[in-house]
């Protein structure tokens, strides 16, 4: 029987802090993945649906942002980005047309290039450029052997050119019938989006080096009052006490500000009122401990 449907896993790629969480979360029109300023903000792959009625379904891989690693956690997460490239159909490589590009960029595209997929290569970021800083960028990507066919220009934060890309994505994907249901959007655990948008709210509100020393583990989740009111108990991991000391804050107020936020959120999230309690715990050097991030779920 033909197959009239395209199916695709598209894996996203870039450097931190280029786009990545907001386009993936704007192609699948809702939020998938926490975004943040800051980089190094996306650890493991994240999965977003989007499924087009009869058309095409796109399964996007977001992945962490490349960067030399420094720990073992560093080492996991370009492992996840190696082995999201092997196991996608289509590869789209984010660039942040505000920005120069890098040696890190040049490496992505080189072993994008080497893979023999469909691939693009997406500028974000256009609302911050000039239309003539836009081409000269199209310029020097064109010198590196990058075809215009191969390259869309959109704004991941404004929508600009959303349409444009899915259709270049879908035209590029190959035909298959569809894995997932049509009204899934991800394949996260309650468990996993619990602890994601507690560390979002950590990384927008702290700063240095914390918000990349914490990581969050869900202990508990339950239903009270008769299932109208869902209790959430979550430990922070820090590695120093200093740490602790600034996600705590002077009588506590930084991890009411964290709780209140996360809870308003995942009261979103569930439709229903959420006790969040949360705890700060310090685990040396949890980054480079292979028992720790196991039980993280980062190996």
């Amino acid at each position: 029987m033909e197959i009239n449907t395209k199916l695709a896993y598209v894996g996203i790629f870039g450097k931190p802090n280029v786009g990545k969480s907001t386009l993936i979360n704007l192609l699948v029109g809702e939020k998938v993945s926490i975004t943040a300023e800051k980089p190094q903000t996306t650890r493991q792959r994240i999965l977003g649906i989007l499924t087009l009625e009869n058309r095409a379904q796109l399964i996007f891989l977001d992945t962490p942002g490349w960067y030399e690693p420094k720990h073992l956690l560093g080492e996991y997460m370009r492992k996840v980005i190696k082995d999201t490239i092997k196991d996608s159909d289509v590869l789209l490589v984010l660039l942040d047309s505000s920005k120069e590009i890098e040696k890190e960029d040049l490496f992505l595209l080189d072993i994008v290039k080497k893979e023999e997929k469909p691939y693009l290569v997406v500028l974000n970021k256009i609302d911050l450029v000039s239309a003539g800083q836009l081409e000269e960028k199209v310029k020097d990507l064109k010198e590196l052997g990058i075809s215009e066919d191969k390259l869309v220009k959109i704004s991941a934060l404004y929508g600009t050119n959303k349409d444009k890309l899915l259709e270049k994505i879908i035209e590029i994907s190959p035909y298959g019938e569809f894995l997932y249901p049509s009204d899934m959007i991800s394949d996260q655990t309650d468990k996993f989006f619990i602890s994601e948008v507690i560390r979002e709210k950590i990384i927008h509100l702290t700063y240095q080096e914390v918000p990349h020393s914490t990581a969050v583990y869900v202990d508990e989740i339950g239903e009270r009052k008769n299932g109208n009111l869902i209790y959430i108990r979550a430990t922070i991991l820090v590695e120093k006490p200093t740490q602790k000391s600034i996600l705590i804050g002077k009588d506590g107020s930084m991890l009411k500000k964290i709780g209140t936020l996360a809870r308003m959120e995942l009261e979103d999230y569930f439709k229903k009122q959420v006790y969040l309690d949360l705890w700060v715990k310090v685990k040396e050097k949890w980054r480079k401990k292979p028992e720790v991030l196991r039980e993280l779920g980062y190996q």
